[in-house]
């Protein structure tokens, strides 16, 4: 069977000794989270999600959710208590807001628990996870009534909340949308259309689900421009604020899916629901996008957190299962066989898995103090810089880490053999459930063109500069340090392809948009590849301060040397196939695929 255990060691390494957040302690929220605080939450999250949310991850895939004739979906066995003690014991109130019941803790506390709850089960973890993000929009966009009707109880998690934007006939391109909205007299709308796959539509474990539904009012210009985001309650509000009528909104049905089986994927059916306008008429994608951007970096998230669960079970299978002898000669003579740890192939999957797992959880984190700080701090030079980090580095890692984390799931249940493609030792449902994170919140290719069309040219181009700035500086001031030499010579090699990609893009895209569209996913690999060994340099740097306290940071060491040695060296592919440009894809007729 397969289990989880929490890196709490490896997110306090992040928080205490590289990010150094007790040097933040001046800003909101940051001052009460303290080392010994953050401790504590990891520890007694990693707990939660592995003493209660882990078991019921195979419960979840292999009952999954079931729709009734009334529309009401009933949800895995012990999903609505575990539900309820999550939010009995406060965990999605870490940053919320304290005005509605919140610690006002900084986010990245938030992420990392969130990482622990979708490592244990990704299923469950979308339910809060949605709410979290529509909560942010509402906050974002919402009137001051809104904000005080739906916030707190949103907040706390015992209203869920939910983002209905596709419909049958569009997916990506939102501007088809046919659902329509008709003003009412007393300033609600008459809300009617299908929505499809739609995660925690209806469910047994709230007792009110807050929809936000993008929607075209009558007689709205055609396209992007004329949706508008509406709020729309599973049950109205009486006059005291608690769930009254039932809303025209019900569960069409319920998706029948390759994997995340204990989610909710409804069709949602709006017959004149009620609803009421979110921010300005036809203005609906600026409000949505807080919470596609905040859903976005959950998906990254996921895709990390599945390779983390992945990697445990399978580097646990490599020390147990013995198969062959070493090349070099036997290493357990007392046994049968050696364990297949032994054999470098083996080796090459899991330090693949493990490179890839501890610089990509340090990116994300990493952004996301950027996003706290974009909140928190008073200086608008540090809001400046991490609003444009926060857009340039959102589709990175939301594709790079989804990619990559498909890669470790897939290389994990490789490991296991013939075993891993049974259901018996549950590693090929982390394969399931990850593949998800590729396609929702924008598919891996529209993130890429999302970088490389909208977010290089942002502001004329600020964002990239001040990352190449960036990394110069850390490349410059640790130069001539032998014991940094590895890492500084894999970044600087890997920013120097970097720059060329984005100068190549910079000459070639606007002069021929396919040449963009071709280079877009070898560039996004290529970005995502340079942050990380910016971060395994970062990681590095602090490792060497503590090396020889205690193994952990040898082992920090060890791996991050593998990194630049095995796995940096694709940025030079992925450069070279974004060169070519366009002509070779576009050469072949349609009509010969």
């Amino acid at each position: 069977m397969p289990r989880y255990d929490a890196p709490v060691r490896d997110m306090q390494f992040i928080f205490h000794d590289v990010l150094s957040l007790q040097n933040y302690s001046n800003l909101e929220g940051f001052a009460d989270a303290s080392p010994d605080i953050i401790d504590q939450i990891l520890e007694e999250g990693g707990k939660f999600a592995k003493e209660v949310l882990f078991p019921l991850n195979k419960v979840g895939d292999e009952q999954g959710c079931v729709r009734a004739d009334d529309a009401s979906v009933k949800t895995p066995d012990g999903f609505p208590d575990a539900y309820q003690q999550f939010v009995e014991n406060g965990w999605p109130l870490l940053s919320k807001r304290e005005s509605h019941g919140g610690q006002g803790l900084p986010h990245l506390l938030a992420i990392a628990m969130s990482e622990m709850v979708s490592s244990a089960n990704m299923a469950f973890g979308m339910y809060p996870g949605l709410t979290s993000g529509a909560y942010e929009a509402l906050m974002a966009g919402g009137s001051d009534e809104q904000k005080a009707t739906y916030g707190p109880k949103m907040a706390s998690g015992e209203w869920a909340g939910t983002m209905n934007l596709t419909e049958p006939q569009c997916g990506t391109d939102l501007g088809l949308i046919k659902t329509k909205a008709v003003p009412q007299d007393d300033g609600s709308y008459k809300i009617t259309g299908q929505k499809i796959w739609i995660s925690g539509g209806e469910q047994d474990l709230t007792d009110n689900i807050i929809h936000l539904v993008l929607a075209r009012i009558e007689g709205a210009p055609d396209g992007i421009k004329g949706i508008s985001l509406f709020v729309v309650p599973k049950h109205i509000l009486n006059e005291d604020g608690t769930p009254g009528t039932r809303n025209a909104v019900s569960c069409g049905g319920l998706e029948e899916k390759m994997g995340i089986h204990g989610n909710a994927t409804c069709v949602m059916n709006y017959d004149g629901a009620t609803g009421w306008l979110v921010g300005d008429e036809h203005k609906g994608m600026r409000t949505m996008f807080v919470m596609m951007n905040e859903a976005r970096l959950g998906v990254g998230l996921q895709g990390l957190s599945q390779a983390e669960v992945a990697y445990q079970n399978a580097a646990d299978f490599a020390r147990e299962r013995l198969q062959g002898r070493a090349l070099s000669g036997p290493k357990a003579p007392e046994q049968p066989a050696d364990p297949i740890i032994v054999h470098p192939d083996v080796r090459r999957m899991l330090m693949d898995t493990k490179a890839f797992i501890e610089g990509g959880r340090m990116f994300t984190y990493w952004t996301a103090l950027h996003g706290d700080l974009l909140h928190k701090s008073p200086d608008e030079k540090v809001q400046e810089k991490a609003g444009d980090y926060m857009a340039l580095m959102t589709p990175v890692v939301k594709a790079f880490l989804t990619d990559r984390g498909l890669k470790a799931c897939n290389d994990a249940l490789q490991l296991h053999g013939g075993t891993g493609f049974t259901q018996e030792q549950g590693v090929e449902q982390f394969v399931r459930d990850v593949r998800i994170t590729l396609i929702y919140e924008g598919t891996n290719g529209i993130q890429a063109l999302d970088l490389v069309g909208r977010k290089l040219a942002a502001n004329g181009g600020r964002a990239i500069f001040t990352f190449f700035a960036e990394m110069d500086d850390f490349i410059g001031e640790h130069e001539g340090d032998d014991d940094m030499a590895p890492f500084v010579e894999g970044l600087k090699k890997a920013k120097a392809e970097l720059q060329e990609g984005t100068t190549w893009l910079m000459q070639n895209g606007m002069s021929d948009f396919n040449n963009a569209g071709a280079a877009s996913t070898d560039y996004l690999q290529l970005f995502g590849l340079t942050a990380l060994a910016y971060m395994w340099a970062l990681m590095a740097k602090t490792s060497l301060e503590k090396q020889g306290s205690d193994p952990f940071y040898d082992d920090k060491l060890t791996t991050a040397r593998y990194y630049m040695s095995r796995v940096l060296p694709e940025t030079s592919a992925h450069l070279a196939k974004l060169k070519t440009g366009a002509e070779p894809l576009m050469a072949l007729d349609a009509e010969r695929f």
